[in-house]
């Protein structure tokens, strides 16, 4: 039995190999546009599933594959991942002083079988100062993070006022509730 990380993400890299597991990577070759009728609770499962469906004939029937998507949701309005500094620095400017909801949703394929979950986090952020945010677009990298955050980041230590749910949720990989489902299919 073979695991399967289908994600190039660095953060989701670390945090499976954080649970002791031993895996192969597979990126899914596709876009990650979702039908207009998807609810924006549902999108991450769309994108994850889609991952997963992507992958899913290039693994062999007793290989594990795990894909998962995240989105951050601000005023029911999913907030992507930034495309400049001036659109990163919106998205913080809007994040500051608010809470947010982190949806990442995971797709766990055996034996040809799907094992799909959604996990929230609401994160409250801190009122940043314009020098704060200038700093982490200076010395951080929101380019490549839904929300243009990373809360391991510098800027997730000193802007996350509270979180009410998984941190790793967050980080683009609940690993809790992915080790459980880990767990029961014998891994």
């Amino acid at each position: 039995m073979k695991i399967i990380l289908g994600s190039q993400s660095p953060r989701r890299h670390e945090l499976l190999s954080s649970l002791g597991f031993e895996f192969e990577v597979a990126i899914p070759d596709i876009d990650e546009i979702y039908p207009p009728e998807t609810t924006i609770d549902s999108v991450a499962a769309y994108i994850a599933e889609k991952k997963a469906d992507a992958l899913i004939e290039k693994i062999n029937e007793d290989d594990i594959l795990i894909c998962a998507d995240t989105v951050v949701v601000l005023e029911g309005k999913i907030i992507g991942k930034p495309s400049n500094r001036d659109h990163a620095k919106e998205m913080l400017e809007r994040l500051s002083g608010r809470t947010h909801k982190v949806i990442t949703s995971y797709c766990i394929v055996h034996k040809a079988q799907y094992h799909c979950n959604s996990v929230e986090t609401f994160v409250t952020f801190n009122e940043l100062k314009e020098d704060e945010i200038r700093y982490y677009l200076e010395n951080g990298n929101p380019y490549d993070k839904a929300g243009g955050y990373g809360i391991q980041d510098w800027i997730g230590c000193i802007a996350v006022h509270k979180i009410v749910g998984s941190y790793t949720n967050v980080m683009g990989f609940p690993t809790a509730e992915i080790f459980n489902e880990l767990k029961k299919l014998g891994v």
